[in-house]
């Protein structure tokens, strides 16, 4: 439950050895480069490995062949191929021209066949009219035009009845459009034309040996036939090209990837005449391997330090938490991941998150249905979130049960209650006055312990960045916290319990001097760490600024325990929406109307307080828990590997 210790290695060698150092760190899949000259004081004579990658073109080239043939490549999984490099491309250029060449057929026919099937629409518009296309177009002295025009523009056309210049004859007619021809005098064809093409005609292209339209339709189908068939037969060409060459196309394209994912290490590669420098980060846990490897590479030296003794050049970060809690690692990389020496909250937020999601979403019925919901969507289309589903779910579900809530029948438990808790109705009753109160008490007081918990984390957070400002005299600190729970104890005392302990002495030890610790936190936080320069520049302007400030956190501390009255909100809002469905579904009367408006209701409500109660519950997570100890400005530990192909970016 905490990030994973990373090592820094600094690896440096005789070039001729720099080859099989590569292969080994991204074969190994553990190995994340750097920059060396962030880790090494002095590297004035060294200079960036600068190489065009000569595996990346024919790689996408690859890529792109096949994803034109509609083919797929896998990685040959468990291979560790070490075919040479020039044998790779030399495959890899057959078998992209090969698809190409398949690829372009199939278009030139998919083109053809497009444009017959144009044809035969445009020809089918003329069929059973007394016209012969050939004759048409012999004519000596008139020009005729084949094609379509817009039924809007048929006004216009009416208002050249009286040009003997210009004569259109329409052949078929629907709701938009009239298909004809127009004849005209081959001295005004351009002027014509210009004139239609202003009424947007669409003109039409026939062949001078089309013959009647009956007859030029007939061509036109059999030539679509064969333009089929022709297709067909390049599919199952294509088909088995890419059948048979499957598995040494994979291999190669495994192997490619390969060798483009060790380039993506030679741009952090670092040369001196024929020496050279590579440095990155390694599992602390996989180091010993890692040495291994590296004693048997001839000229290799190494040397391996501590990720917290290089802090100041943000070790990467792995997250380790057990199976449950990393569910809820898609929500902290939503906000950032934690700094190397920050604590990872992805506990707390798990922890948090369920509980909450649980109180706030209580029902049986609709609780387990929420679960199933969400292990289907992780199933069937691999969202993160449909696994935290699942848990948020079954505890609402739990809630739901004590409760008594079963897709909103407040009384099927009933029993069950009387039975288990030995009541005389149910466990609680959500709409009563007494459980009102309760429920919101309980908000109030969840609220406290969530904030209280947080106060806790940033203390040993800040101990961890050696904050001494954050962890003593911050709002979130211990002065922080004493003074938070110092008030708070002391209205429920007072207010709820008789017991005056707001005396003076408990006012002046814990309220009046947390507060001054808070108002004095810079200055004391610079004393603490034996800074010189411990005092503001201007002590009026900064106790201006930091009453203001003061002002202000006693103000959050109100609004954000007010902030969790929301979860006990949601738990009438529930009651009061069932309420609502039992309602119309007793207007709308019968066994039928019914059980409709119940199963609809219950759908609604499901989904509709599902998707409210994640985003709140969340909002509380990132506002009143993060907002409190939690930087998350961490980068992830990203190494080189060919199989994922993911790699760093260079800073």
């Amino acid at each position: 439950m905490s990030v994973q210790s990373v090592k820094a290695i600094c690896m440096m060698g005789m070039t001729s050895d720099l080859d099989k150092v590569i292969r080994y760190c991204g074969r190994s899949g553990l190995f994340h480069p750097d920059e060396a000259p962030s880790f090494q004081m002095n590297m004035e004579d060294f200079r960036p490995l600068s190489e065009k990658n000569p595996y990346a073109g024919p790689l996408q080239e690859m890529r792109e062949a096949v994803s034109s043939v509609k083919g797929k490549l896998q990685f040959a999984e468990g291979e560790e191929l070490d075919t040479a490099p020039e044998e790779v491309l030399r495959y890899v250029k057959g078998y992209s021209e090969r698809l190409r060449t398949f690829s372009a057929a199939a278009v030139q026919q998919q083109q053809a066949i497009t444009d017959c099937q144009q044809k035969i629409n445009q020809v089918r518009h003329f069929i059973g009219k007394d016209l012969n296309f050939t004759e048409l177009m012999k004519c000596r002295f008139v020009v005729p035009t084949f094609g379509r025009l817009p039924k809007e523009s048929m006004e216009r056309l009416e208002a050249l009845s009286g040009d003997s210049s210009v004569l259109f004859f329409p052949a078929e007619e629907d709701a938009h459009s009239c298909w004809g021809f127009y004849v005209t005098p081959i001295q005004k064809k351009k002027e014509t034309e210009r004139l239609f093409a202003a009424m947007l005609f669409e003109p039409m292209d026939f062949p001078m040996d089309a013959g009647m339209p009956e007859e030029y339709l007939e061509r036109l189908t059999k030539e679509l036939e064969t333009l089929q068939r022709e297709q067909q037969r390049t599919e199952k060409k294509t088909a088995a090209y890419l059948s048979a060459e499957q598995e040494k196309a994979d291999r190669y394209y495994t192997r490619l990837e390969e060798l483009d994912a060790f380039y993506a290490i030679r741009k952090y590669v670092y040369v001196r005449k024929n020496s050279f420098v590579l440095e990155g980060w390694i599992p602390a846990d996989k180091a010993g391997a890692f040495q291994t490897a590296l004693d048997g590479m001839g000229s290799v030296e190494y040397e391996l330090i501590d990720g917290k003794k290089k802090l100041k050049h943000s070790p990467p970060v792995i997250l380790k938490n057990p199976p449950f809690f990393r569910l809820y690692e898609f929500y902290v990389k939503m906000y950032g991941l934690p700094n190397y020496n920050e604590i990872d909250p992805t506990p707390l937020v798990a922890l948090t998150y369920t509980l909450f999601f649980g109180i706030m979403f209580g029902d049986v019925g609709q609780g387990i249905v929420l679960a199933i919901v969400g292990a289907l969507m992780w199933k069937l289309k691999k969202m993160e979130i449909g696994r935290i589903l699942v848990p948020c779910g079954l505890m609402g579900a739990v809630f739901g049960f004590f409760y008594g809530s079963v897709f909103g029948f407040e009384e099927l438990l009933t029993p069950v209650h009387q039975a288990l808790f030995h009541t005389e109705g149910k466990l609680l009753e959500v709409m009563e006055a007494d459980t009102i109160n309760m429920i919101i008490y309980g908000s109030v007081l969840l609220g406290f312990l969530t904030i209280v918990v947080s106060m806790v984390f940033n203390m040993a957070s800040s101990f961890r960045r050696r904050d001494a400002e954050s962890a003593l005299f911050g709002p979130n600190g211990l002065a922080g916290f004493v003074f938070y729970v110092a008030v708070f104890a002391g209205l429920v005392c007072t207010m709820l319990l008789n017991i005056p302990v707001m005396t003076p002495p408990f006012i002046i030890c814990f309220v009046a001097l947390p507060l001054l610790l808070m108002f004095l936190r810079e200055p004391l936080g610079h004393l603490v760490m034996r800074r010189k320069n411990w005092q503001p520049e201007n002590w009026g302007e900064y106790c201006m600024q930091s009453f203001f400030e003061l002002f202000e956190m006693c103000l959050s501390y109100v609004t954000n325990t007010m902030s969790f009255l929301r979860v006990g909100a949601y738990i009438l809002v529930h009651a009061g929406m069932m309420l609502v469905v039992f309602t119309l579904a007793e207007m709308i009367g019968g066994v039928v109307g019914y059980s409709l408006a119940v199963i609809i209701g219950n759908g609604v409500v499901m989904a509709l307080e599902a998707l409210l109660v994640a985003i709140q519950v969340l909002r509380l997570d990132y506002y009143e828990v993060f907002s409190r100890f939690y930087i998350g400005e961490g980068r992830p530990f990203t190494p080189v590997t060919a199989r994922s192909r993911t790699a760093p970016e260079k800073k």
